[in-house]
């Protein structure tokens, strides 16, 4: 309920929610284009070090997006959303600062958390400010904002490298974090739950957070350690005892960190289990196409951000198209195909892509297949996991699927640095060879997985609560 008399302007407080979102959103994309830079600044550390300046941000979301979005609801999404945004924008700098590759990591962390906190808290002011009726135009707006800084995020961040350094893809957050800020006040009305509600359990987050650390570690570095090390093997089991540890207690504490008890239903199980699995082969693609253009072809840093930009500019045009025929037709009528249209994307990597420069004749159709999968899987994920949940588990069952979403990132992640590790200029195809194959199974398993989704009858639209949460889905965001 909003505590202050004063009226707002509802669009005012969807733009300066989505300024702050859109922030969040464009450093996700940036650091993919500035990961090269960011290590030729520490000479002394490796390629598997530093791509936890990328796994330790997805893990550090993932594990706190679903309390900080009941912090919101509790505290308030206002307060929330301020102490998010000073978090992010101060750790931005922070990270633009660092001296040392440790440190970086660190603040990185810090701006995974005030992510998590700004960006569950600002789609709950903008559900607050609306009218029902008017909710679905304005929330898929503020979704639209993911898809627009997937489409720049590439050559914003090139262009920004390419002048300055990488330190100023971080730099760049303080003017707009100062400016979100500053309107805040003024713009985004103050709301919280009416009845309030258990907080999750805090030691299940420590748990996930660290069983997901230990697991991505032993992926991460089992191109030094090894796959069949003692480290390796070690790192990775116990990886999996914690897990085995926080299923364990979350199946007995009365207000979990994860609800698993969501999985019993059918669609939310299988749809999140398509998405970690097609999340984990689209972070892969992502991160690996910027290394391919950089590392083998040899482009400019900028030249390499404009060539990422057909993909997501097709995901913009087609992804509204494709969640009006989910509307009509069912999520699995998309979902099924689209697997094998993304897997499609990497039939095309392996059978054409050389080491020969060829941007129009080999990755530009890549990218276009690739948007085109993208546009017909991702966006209707959300809507299939949480079309059956009950109306007041639609909010939580969200949430659980965004944090999939970072599980899937950080492991799409941590295989391709394992899979690329170690290559050199006599067989580099070989091992981004092996990324692509990763490609191809995410899409295989993707169609596998949706399989088991409930049919639905024709024409049967899913229900409003649904078609927002699905809107809102920042369906480009390769979080990274």
């Amino acid at each position: 309920m909003p505590s202050s008399p004063r009226a707002v302007d509802p669009r005012a407080t969807l733009a300066v929610a989505s300024l702050a979102s859109f922030m969040v959103f464009l450093d996700a994309q940036v650091l993919f284009v500035a990961f090269d830079d960011i290590r030729s600044s520490f000479p002394s550390v490796s390629f598997t070090t530093m791509s936890w300046t990328l796994s330790a941000y997805t893990i550090a979301l993932a594990a706190a997006l679903v309390p900080a979005g009941r912090m919101a609801d509790r505290f308030g999404r206002r307060r929330v959303f301020v102490v998010g945004l000073i978090a992010f924008t101060l750790a931005s700098a922070l990270c633009a600062l660092a001296p040392t590759a440790g440190l970086l990591v660190t603040f990185r962390v810090v701006q995974a958390l005030g992510a998590a906190a700004l960006v569950p808290s600002a789609l709950g002011i903008v559900l607050a400010a609306f009218p029902p009726a008017k909710v679905p135009v304005a929330v898929g707006i503020y979704g639209s904002i993911s898809a627009l800084s997937a489409a720049a995020g590439p050559t914003v961040g090139a262009l920004l490298v390419q002048q300055w350094d990488w330190r100023a893809v971080f730099l760049v957050n303080l003017p707009v974090g100062a400016l979100a800020l500053a309107l805040t006040p003024r713009f985004l009305p103050e709301s919280r739950e009416t009845v309030r509600r258990a907080f999750p359990d805090p030691w299940g987050v420590l748990l996930l957070a660290g069983a997901l650390t230990l697991v991505a570690l032993g992926i991460v570095q089992s191109s030094q350690w090894h796959w069949l090390s003692a480290r390796t093997l070690g790192a990775i089991a116990l990886g999996l005892l914690v897990l085995a540890t926080f299923v364990r207690r979350t199946l007995r504490v009365a207000a979990p960190a994860l609800d698993l008890t969501l999985f019993s239903d059918r669609s939310f199980r299988w749809a999140n289990i398509a998405t970690a699995v097609f999340t984990v082969g689209f972070t892969a693609m992502f991160f690996a196409s910027i290394q391919f253009t950089t590392q083998v072809w040899h482009y400019g840093i900028v030249r390499a951000g404009l060539a990422m930009i057909p993909g997501p500019l097709v995901v913009v045009v087609l992804a509204p198209r494709m969640g009006r025929l989910a509307a009509s037709y069912g999520q699995r009528a998309l979902l099924l195909p689209g697997g094998l249209v993304w897997a499609g994307t990497g039939v095309w990597q392996l059978s054409v892509m050389t080491t020969t420069p060829d941007w129009a004749g080999h990755m530009l159709p890549s990218s276009l297949l690739g948007g085109l999968g993208v546009s017909m899987v991702l966006p209707q994920l959300m809507s299939a996991a949480t079309q059956h949940l009950p109306p007041d588990e639609r909010s939580v069952g969200s949430a659980v699927n965004q944090a999939i979403r970072q599980f899937g990132a950080t492991f799409g992640v941590a295989l391709t640095v394992a899979l690329l590790g170690g290559y050199g200029p006599a067989d580099a195809l070989g091992h981004f060879q092996r990324v692509w194959w990763m490609l191809l199974l995410s899409g295989v398993l993707t169609s596998v997985a949706t399989m088991s989704l409930p049919r639905q009858e024709a024409g049967r639209r899913p229900a409003p609560a649904v078609a927002v949460a699905a809107a809102a889905e920042p369906a480009l965001v390769a979080e990274p």
